[in-house]
């Protein structure tokens, strides 16, 4: 019997995130060998092309009414207009993790699993999303911005980064939700995540990381 349209239970969802936080929590800890920290340094890469002069990671864990996209897009047009500073001198950087993780899927993914409705988010006329509402048009302020939206940022050079840890959590809350299998949610995103996000290990780390390598840090 397919229950694919139950709805998800707020008790489990917050049952499965706070066993997610304690299963991290508690993982063993190991000694880095030589092997394990040349991992971590390609697992780190994304960074290595991050030298532009002005540089600024924008964390954004809840969708914020597509505000953070419509921010970062002020960012560059500023620095433009009011600076003289062109696209190919500044850095950008976007976290999917939180509440975004799912934006780093196409849209097929946000239509077969119906992931609006997973999230409780919704189209300007009050219905579940059926397409990642940030690929191709953002939607803020009662405006349709597509110069804000994921393909147009990384058009300038803008960066998304996705956090695996988040993204496991999202193929069991999935498979739970949709009665399905869970490595086989998840092996399906990951075939269709969007050209260009990277997949980071952790965004906790990834954020530590960039603000390392001189990242200015802009919490939306």
């Amino acid at each position: 019997m397919n229950h694919s349209d139950s709805p998800v239970p707020r008790r489990g969802f917050m049952g499965r995130a706070a066993a997610t936080v304690l299963a991290f929590a508690a993982a063993p800890r190991v000694v880095a060998s030589e092997a394990l920290q040349a991992q971590q340094a390609g697992q780190d890469g994304w960074l290595d092309g991050l030298r532009a002069s002005h540089r600024n990671l924008f964390d954004f864990p809840n969708f914020a009414g597509g505000l953070p996209a419509v921010h970062m897009l002020n960012y560059l047009n500023t620095y433009n207009t009011a600076y003289g500073v062109p696209d190919g001198d500044i850095n950008v950087v976007g976290t999917f993790y939180g509440g975004t993780t799912l934006l780093a899927a196409n849209d097929a993914m946000w239509a077969k699993y119906r992931l609006g409705e997973l999230l409780n988010e919704t189209d300007p006329e009050g219905r579940p999303w059926t397409r990642n509402p940030w690929r191709a048009v953002v939607n803020a302020e009662g405006l349709a911005l597509p110069e804000a939206s994921i393909e147009a940022l990384q058009r300038r050079g803008v960066l998304f980064i996705a956090c695996n840890n988040a993204l496991t959590f999202f193929y069991d809350l999935i498979a739970q939700a949709r009665q399905l299998d869970a490595a086989t949610v998840g092996a399906d995103i990951r075939a269709n995540l969007l050209p260009g996000v990277i997949v980071v290990p952790a965004m906790v780390i990834a954020i530590e990381k960039a603000q390392a390598r001189g990242l200015a840090y802009n919490r939306q």
